[in-house]
């Protein structure tokens, strides 16, 4: 089953809520998002990066910031800009995107989601997590002593769930804005007991959950988690610390970009030699088309031009859920071997790039100085899954979601 839980949000008034939605703490860099939040102290990045509030050469993981985190939410709250809901609820949360000729709408249910379920595995995992940004998001949550930001989570779509969201959204939102990005954020509140009751029955028939974007923050809350009950001798399963925010969307309405590459130097080969290495487990062409068609296809900007990259038969396990993603066979055959990228979680040669900015933005990197980039397709929802079903990991930076949910909107106090 997929126990979700109604919970007394801490939000802002409607007038507030353009002013303090901010994007996540992990898509800007501190001076981002200290000139985003410049002049507006109603922000969340205030509370979700504190340390725009402090000199730059404040240590990002000193005790400092953390407790700046705390000041400016309580002071949001004290300020009458968050206010507490009177009592628990549900909320539906619609985005919508333009992509290229369309508009993508996805609509997610936020609630809080069960910690014993992230433990046990029926909220599926499918990326590692790096020690010291679960640190991190630990002592930001257990100070703050609230979800700041949602986990994004995902399920097989339901027919039956559909309907009862279709049902809220009908009434009136408490929130519809468009943000500078030009993405349109909508929220509504779900009070009623019936509405509520309906919604949790339907999600306890789901087997389980997926976590689409937010490994860190989803483990950070079962750290706390762990962390409370050893210190509580009256430990219920009640407590706040049992459940995180999560925004749950139907996979069939979840949509991934690609997330590319670019490398600084080409390990001392000078563009020919290593072109003639890459044709060993790829065909290259030149191309003025610089995103690849489909799986198995890259992009590569080289020497102020584009090839089109081709996996050749043989040189991958296609029957392998986690080696046949074209980050893996990109990371097996190329970055590895040819670049000596052996692990591109922690090399500083290589820097990752969503695909929301474009292949303009690999190609102004490599002739700002950076030597290769690369295009890759998409990983796709039923790849996401069957790896998760099949407990096994993505290779890191495999999945770029978007839009991005905004912080601020809807936050999860633990008490």
């Amino acid at each position: 089953m997929s126990i979700i839980k109604p919970f007394r949000a801490l939000r802002p008034t409607p007038d507030k809520a353009s002013r303090v939605a901010s994007p996540p703490y992990d898509v800007l860099s501190s001076e981002e998002a200290r000139a985003m939040a410049q002049g507006n102290p109603d922000s969340f990045l205030h509370v979700s990066k504190p340390e725009i509030d402090l000199d730059p050469d404040v240590d990002l993981y000193s005790d400092q910031v953390y407790a700046k985190g705390a000041e400016n939410l309580a002071r949001l709250h004290k300020d009458g800009v968050l206010f507490r809901e009177e009592r628990p609820c549900l909320y539906v949360y619609q985005q919508t995107m333009r992509i290229r000729d369309r508009d993508h709408v996805q609509v997610g249910v936020v609630a809080g989601a069960s910690v014993a379920e992230y433990q046990s595995g029926l909220i599926k995992k499918h990326e590692l997590t790096r020690a010291d940004k679960e640190k991190d998001r630990t002592r930001h949550l257990d100070t703050l002593n609230v979800n700041s930001g949602p986990v994004f989570l995902t399920y097989k779509a339901s027919d039956r769930i559909d309907a009862l969201v279709d049902g809220v959204r009908a009434g009136k939102p408490v929130y519809d804005l468009v943000a500078d990005d030009g993405i349109r954020h909508v929220v509504w509140v779900v009070d009623g007991v019936a509405a509520i009751a309906a919604l949790t029955g339907e999600f306890a028939k789901l087997p389980n959950m997926y976590v689409a974007d937010g490994h860190h923050r989803s483990a950070a809350a079962s750290a706390v988690h762990d962390l409370r009950k050893a210190k509580n001798p009256h430990h219920t399963g009640e407590e706040g610390y049992n459940h995180f925010l999560a925004v749950i969307f139907p996979h069939d309405q979840m949509h991934i970009m690609d997330y590319n590459r670019v490398v600084k130097d080409l390990k001392g080969q000078s563009q020919g030699s290593f072109l003639n290495a890459v044709r060993e487990k790829f065909e290259a062409e030149k191309t003025e088309s610089p995103r690849p068609g489909r799986a198995t296809e890259f992009g590569m900007f080289l020497g102020g031009q584009w090839y089109r990259l081709r996996a050749r038969p043989g040189s991958y396990d296609g029957q392998d859920p986690v080696r046949s993603l074209d980050v893996s066979i990109l990371q097996e055959n190329l970055l590895a071997p040819l670049l000596g990228i052996g692990d591109p979680r922690r090399d500083k040669r290589i820097d990752f790039v969503g695909g929301i900015r474009g292949t303009a933005e690999l190609e102004r990197r490599v002739n700002g100085g950076w030597a290769v980039a690369f295009a890759l397709h998409a990983t796709s929802m039923d790849q996401l899954m069957a790896i998760a079903d099949a407990g096994q990991i993505m290779p890191p930076k495999s999945t770029w979601f978007e839009p991005k949910l905004r912080s601020g909107l809807l936050v999860r106090p633990l008490d």
